[in-house]
């Protein structure tokens, strides 16, 4: 098998989420620059980033058998 433990939308979603952490830390200086839109943003990079790290390669569910 040449199926690779970590794929592209694992790594994708961790620079995302790390965006989005890293704006979180500073949400006060945002929110005076930018208001509601910097909230805006930071829920959907991490709605993005969470996506991206649940997203599975595979075709159906990987349960027990």
């Amino acid at each position: 098998m040449n199926d690779e433990e970590f794929g592209k939308n694992f790594w994708l979603g961790n620079a995302i989420l790390a965006v989005a952490l890293l704006m979180l830390l500073f949400m006060g200086s945002l929110w005076e620059l930018m208001g509601a839109s910097a909230m805006v943003i930071w829920i959907a990079l991490a709605g993005t980033g969470a996506y991206l790290l649940t997203k599975k390669k595979g075709d159906g569910p990987t349960g027990p058998k």
